[in-house]
């Protein structure tokens, strides 16, 4: 599948390297929209979110100084169902990064056909510069500061960069006791002590495992003995490379933030803490070579898995990737310009926004059960999401062979006539 053609010297293209994840949404956006005949006028409206919301966040640090932080919460579009997408804390959150984020939620519902809109928001904010008390006092006062514009049947967060379920347990019961009820549809992805669903922090990796092995079956493959590296090893990363282990590929390559190991007949998986189990200790474990995360990005694999953080694969180390596969892990790990040169190069790029759809997925599940008050095992969390991952992949693949489009492409393809049809369909309040 892969060519060894290499990026050409292309200013635009090189310009797209810093592209903030709103201008790379919008630009998907617009490709997607040629590709359909789809009223302009929706697409006008689908290139900017309904709302954001920026609010100021004071805490009370553990020595009894106040740090002020800056939070958002950007809600890109409703016209399906509520506005759906995680929380995150990072330092590099930013307003229009959480609308470009928000966007990609949008469509990542519409891929797979749940009656959610997208939303996305954060808190600029070192997670590890906080302690415990600290990060739950930050959580509780956020969580205020939303409480007029989140809700089980306007907008629903979830765990994200930085985030966990801990997280979301503190902002529910801090939404609740405002609200003089307990509300646990209000958030998902907490732990099923609260309300959580079962196999909600293992979905992202699971649905890239399950895309992973349809993928590398479609281009006549056999998952057994298919070489994998993956970038991350946090809960997307770890459960995808474990499940594919499971399943017979070879996992070759794994990093953190600090680098990656490496062995050619592939690692044990499992023996391999997760971020989640011990922060930062891939390096620590025994392997015959080590790798920094740009090295791992270019290794000689069948399947590359970016799925740490974004704009990981440009313009500029694209024509250097060897592997005959990517699957987006992460959100936005491939800029504009580096899809171009893999388009180029005829190297298949399937997207985050069908890949790591599962965590979305199984928060509508999550979100199911907290309505209804009804538990489901964990057996039918993984039969459902299974039939909702193999639905979307088909429903995706029937417009990558009907049309001469890239996987992304056609995955856009399919989401925006959802949405699209649903803006028609309601019109335009006056």
């Amino acid at each position: 599948m892969a060519s060894t053609s290499t990026a050409n010297d292309d200013p635009e293209r090189e310009s797209e390297e810093s592209e903030s994840a709103l201008e790379t949404a919008r630009r998907q956006l617009r490709r997607a929209a040629t590709l359909l005949d789809v009223d302009e006028n929706i697409v006008e409206r689908l290139a900017h979110p309904k709302a954001v919301h920026e609010v100021t966040v004071p805490v009370e640090r553990d020595d009894g100084t106040v740090d002020v932080f800056t939070g958002y919460r950007a809600q890109h579009d409703s016209v399906r169902g509520p506005f759906k997408g995680g929380l995150r804390y990072h330092p590099d959150v930013t307003r229009d990064e959480c609308v470009g984020l928000g966007m990609w939620m949008t469509w990542k519902c519409a891929v797979m056909d749940l009656p959610f809109g997208g939303a996305k928001g954060g808190v600029a904010v070192d997670p590890k510069s906080l302690s415990d008390a600290e990060t739950e006092r930050l959580t509780r006062r956020f969580a205020g500061e939303l409480r007029d514009v989140i809700g089980p049947n306007t907008d629903i967060p979830a765990p994200d960069m930085g985030t966990t379920p801990q997280t979301m347990a503190w902002l529910m019961d801090a939404y609740s006791m405002q609200e003089g009820e307990t509300t646990p549809g209000v958030v998902t992805g907490k732990p099923p002590v609260v309300g959580g669903s079962e196999g909600r922090d293992a979905a992202p990796g699971r649905s890239v495992a399950l895309v992973t092995r349809e993928a590398v079956e479609y281009y006549g493959d056999d998952l057994a003995g298919t070489t994998v590296a993956i970038q991350g090893f946090g809960s997307v990363g770890a459960n995808a490379a474990r499940l594919l282990d499971d399943w017979g590929a070879d996992v070759v390559a794994v990093s953190d933030v600090n680098g990656g190991i490496y062995d050619s007949d592939g690692l044990d998986t499992h023996a391999i803490p997760t971020h989640d189990e011990e922060p930062e200790a891939v390096l620590g474990h025994d392997a015959p070579a080590t790798v920094t995360n740009d090295e791992l990005l270019e290794l000689d694999v069948d399947v590359l898995v970016p799925a740490a953080v974004g704009n990981v694969l440009t313009a500029a180390n694209a024509g250097d990737v060897s592997a005959d596969l990517v699957v987006e892990g992460a959100n936005g790990p491939t800029t504009s310009g580096a899809s171009e040169v893999f388009a180029e190069r005829e190297i298949p790029v399937v997207p985050d926004i069908l890949a790591n759809a599962g965590g979305v997925t199984v928060s509508y599940f999550e979100w199911l059960q907290d309505i209804n008050r009804r538990k489901w095992s964990l057996e039918r969390v993984h039969e459902e999401l299974d039939a909702e991952m193999q639905s979307a992949w088909r429903r995706v693949r029937e417009e990558f062979e009907a049309r001469d489009v890239t996987w992304r492409e056609a995955a856009y393809v399919v989401a925006l006539s959802r949405v699209a049809e649903a803006h028609a369909t309601r019109g335009l309040w006056p």
